[in-house]
Formats: C-alpha cells, sequence, structure tokens
C-alpha cells in the first residue's frame, strides 16, 4: 500500500515534538507530510506534556514521500512567521501553522490576506512572541550571590509567557559575556558561566535570591532620574504592566514617584529648569511655536525653526536628524545635498515624497562659525530630548502608520535612547501610538562615503525603503 493510499483510507497521523520550540524539527516533519498529501485534519501535533493519550489510534510511523525531491512551497515571509509562532504557548501553534503550509501549495499568497482568521491569528501570535522577548530583555534583574569559592553569580527570575527562553539565551550571552548568570524561569533555565551554556529544568520563585547590596544604589539612580515631565500612566503600565514589577527592584518607588509628580512637576517650572504649554493642535501652530521656540540654545544662534511638509494624513512619515544650511536658508526639509540622495532614494523605491510628510527631530539648524562658513554640529542628546515635544506634536496630528527615523539622532528622538543603526534596522519597532518606526542610516551619511563601502550602505538605504514601501502596501491593505 502507498503512502497515498494510506491517506485515502483515512490513517491519522501524531507527530510528538521532542521540545516545545523545536521549530526545526517541525518544518522536517511537515515537509514530510505535505509531500505525502497528508491534510491537516489528518495530522496531531502533540507537544511534550500534552495529551497524546486522545491520539492513541494514530499511526506511529509517518508515511514516507514517493518523491522526496517534490518542491513544497513556503515562503520567506512565511518561514519567519512559523519561527516565532513555534515559541509561542498556545498548544494548536503547531496544528496551525501546518494548515497554513498546507494551503500555501494551492496559495501562496494567502498571507496577503489579512481578513483571513488563520492569517490574523498567526500574525497575532508573532507579535506576542516578539512581545514577550522584548520584555524578557528589558525586566531580566539580576541579583549577585556568592559562590562556594567566593566568586560571584547572578541570578534572575523572569516568567514568560511564551517559549523563549532558550531562543533569548544568546541575547544575554552577547550583553553579560563575562559574568556568570543564570537566568531561572518556569518554563526552564539557562546557565552561563563566561564560556558555556547550558540548561536546566523549569525552576521556582523561591530558587531565585530577593535582593542585593546593590540595589539600593540603582533605587537611588532610578529616583534621580524618574521625569515627572515625561509621566504618561498609561504608557508606562503598557510597556511595563504590572506582572513584571515584583521581579525589578526600581518598581517599589514608582507609585510614590507618580504620586509626587505634580509636585516635582510644578518645582521643576518655579525653579526655571522646564517650561510647560498646552501642545499645539495644529500643523500651523506647531509652525508658529517652534519659530518662538527658545528652550535649547540651538533655537538662540542666527537661524530659522523648519518646520516638517507634507499632507497631514500621510501614511508615513519621516524624520531626519536636523535642518541644514541650505534647509535653514529655504526654511524647508531636506532640500539641500542629503535631500536630493533622498528624493531620488524615494522615487526608485516606489514612494511619493508629495504624500509623505518630512521633518527633523531637531527643528533649529546647529551650526559652529568659521570664516562665512556654518559647519554643521550633531545636536547633544539633551537638544534632542527638548526638541522632542514638537516633533511629538507632529505625530501626534499626522498619525502616520510608519515611521521613518534616519539616523542616530533621529531614532533616539523617537525612542528616548540611543540605539545602533546596524542592530535596529530591517525590523518594525512598535510605538505607543499604534505607529511602527523603521530605522535607516541618514542620507548624509551616504555622502561621505566613497568606493565599496558606499556602494554597500547605498544598497542597505535602498532595501530600508524597499521594506518600507511594502510595509505600507501590506497596512492599506
Amino acid at each position: 500500500m502507498t503512502a497515498l493510499q494510506h491517506v485515502k483510507l483515512g490513517t491519522y497521523y501524531v507527530v510528538h515534538m521532542p521540545e516545545p520550540d523545536d521549530f526545526a524539527f517541525w518544518r522536517e516533519r511537515a515537509r514530510q507530510l505535505v509531500q505525502c498529501d497528508v491534510p491537516p485534519d489528518r495530522v496531531a501535533w502533540v507537544e511534550p506534556g500534552g495529551n497524546g493519550s486522545l491520539f492513541s489510534h494514530g499511526d506511529k510511523r509517518l508515511p514516507v514521500p514517493e518523491d522526496e525531491n517534490r518542491v513544497i512551497r513556503a515562503s520567506k515571509r512565511f518561514l519567519t512567521l512559523a519561527r516565532n509562532v513555534a515559541h509561542h504557548s498556545d498548544p494548536e501553534r503547531f496544528s496551525l501553522l501546518y494548515a497554513m503550509l498546507w494551503r500555501l501549495q494551492s496559495n501562496p499568497r494567502i498571507l496577503e490576506d489579512k481578513a483571513d482568521n488563520q492569517v490574523r491569528r498567526l500574525e497575532d501570535m508573532d507579535k506576542a512572541v516578539r512581545r514577550d522577548a522584548h520584555k524578557m530583555h528589558a525586566f531580566v534583574r539580576f541579583r549577585m550571590v556568592e559562590t562556594e569559592g567566593g566568586g560571584e553569580h547572578y541570578v534572575a527570575w523572569f516568567e514568560p509567557d511564551h517559549h523563549i527562553v532558550r531562543r533569548e539565551a544568546g541575547f544575554f550571552v552577547r550583553r553579560f559575556a563575562n559574568m556568570h548568570w543564570s537566568i531561572l524561569t518556569p518554563k526552564g533555565c539557562i546557565h552561563w558561566d563566561g564560556e558555556t551554556l547550558r540548561e536546566s529544568g523549569p525552576a521556582q520563585k523561591s530558587d531565585a535570591p530577593q535582593g542585593d547590596p546593590a540595589e539600593d544604589l540603582w533605587r537611588k539612580y532610578y529616583a534621580s532620574i524618574f521625569n515627572p515631565a515625561r509621566l504618561k500612566i498609561g504608557a508606562m503600565l503598557k510597556e511595563m504592566p504590572r506582572k513584571y514589577w515584583k521581579n525589578m527592584p526600581e518598581a517599589a518607588l514608582i507609585p510614590e514617584l507618580v504620586a509626587g509628580a505634580q509636585k516635582r512637576e510644578s518645582d521643576m517650572v518655579d525653579a526655571g529648569s522646564l517650561e510647560f504649554e498646552d501642545r499645539p493642535e495644529t500643523l500651523g501652530a506647531i509652525d508658529k511655536a517652534i519659530h518662538a521656540c527658545r528652550k535649547c540654545p540651538i533655537g538662540s544662534l542666527d537661524n530659522q525653526a523648519v518646520m516638517g511638509e507634507g499632507p497631514a494624513d500621510a501614511s508615513l512619515m519621516i524624520v531626519g536628524e536636523q535642518p541644514g544650511d541650505q534647509e535653514d536658508q529655504a526654511g524647508k526639509p531636506f532640500v539641500g545635498p542629503a535631500g536630493q540622495v533622498l528624493d531620488a532614494a524615494l522615487e526608485t523605491a516606489g514612494i511619493e515624497r508629495r504624500e509623505t510628510y518630512v521633518t527633523n527631530a531637531v527643528k533649529h539648524f546647529k551650526y559652529v562659525q568659521r570664516g562665512k562658513r556654518r559647519l554643521h554640529q550633531s545636536p547633544t542628546a539633551k537638544e534632542i530630548d527638548v526638541c522632542r515635544w514638537w516633533h511629538e506634536a507632529e505625530r501626534a496630528i499626522v498619525k502616520p502608520k510608519v515611521v521613518l527615523a534616519m539616523g542616530a539622532s533621529a531614532a533616539r528622538a523617537m525612542l528616548g535612547k540611543t540605539v545602533s543603526i546596524s542592530k535596529a534596522r530591517g525590523e518594525p519597532i512598535a510605538l505607543e501610538d499604534g505607529s511602527e518606526l523603521w530605522v535607516t542610516a541618514h542620507p548624509s551619511y551616504l555622502l561621505r562615503l566613497d568606493g565599496d563601502a558606499k556602494a554597500e550602505q547605498e544598497r542597505l538605504f535602498a532595501a530600508d525603503l524597499a521594506a518600507v514601501k511594502e510595509r505600507l502596501a501590506e497596512l492599506a491593505e
């Protein structure tokens, strides 16, 4: 009896997953089953600890394909999605992935159908896994314990929602390469001794230390940098849910700091260290306000503010660093050499500049005078943070679906922290207002290069714009 005849007779197959996050194992078995034309309703995927007895009548041996070279359709996008979804905690994830792989064989563009229930469910799982990984990166807190030999070992407790512990181990190895540490979780633990990474079974919170002497210093530092002017309680709870607070020493200070924020804000205003005003509600009002702004030294130079320009309902907002000499003279963003590079790249990518809102993180040209020339100077982190008020006001009015930050200064303005362009580019970052942030290099950076380095950076810049164009098309659907 051939494998195909076996399937037609109603054989039911059961695949027992060796690990809850073993994408490679799933991929191999799924390929084999599709090659044998086994439909999704004839396959059960059981993860470790799952109730395999429900499928006791399944065939223990999977069918062997008659043609092992038969091509299986699986787009790059599906594989990327599947690698993430395989780490979700939903027990139906592998069955759902197999069902989607099966459908891809007859409809290679099924993932483009945003109204499809299975597509939406997979994308929701993908988003949840990526968010869980982000939380692990942000909220793991190590506490120091002394070893029997008098050495130092750092231990953290974390409660992931999904099976991400092994997947994210590399992040912590790279970040804390010189430390000896352990991350304990209810889903399994990882340990690093400076040379070797090993795993162990699930742990309980009582296995982790409850504090160390360094935490008092950390709490004092956190209290000193807490800024009442930037306090948005709803956004804070969305980004840092209360479930993580119990593992974070600084979280104990949050209720008191929030309660005292109004008084601290008033004190800062009385001291003249901060000015407050209602955020403008129109782009015209912002334009008028930035011309009068003198909240940082740049606004006091012999220059003029440069307002962003473009449709007030643009789907794409492009944020650069600051106006240059030509932008300052013209009073328009991106009209100099960097603007010409940007225009050419946008045209190649198929993005209409006239349909895009273009602005800068800093609204005035910062320079140093050298004879008759004004030489560009990069804004400081403080100057970028002060000017954040204005482009946030622009974003609140335009409500773009995608924001493209060009250069490290623009990325800092959007995120409130410095990031590496090479590490941040190529992947969307969710912003608190629901838009997506994409990061790329600034066009002026390309102008400073030559030879192979210039060609490579131009290629990466073009690829970033193409990815943004593709994402805008997806969101439009």
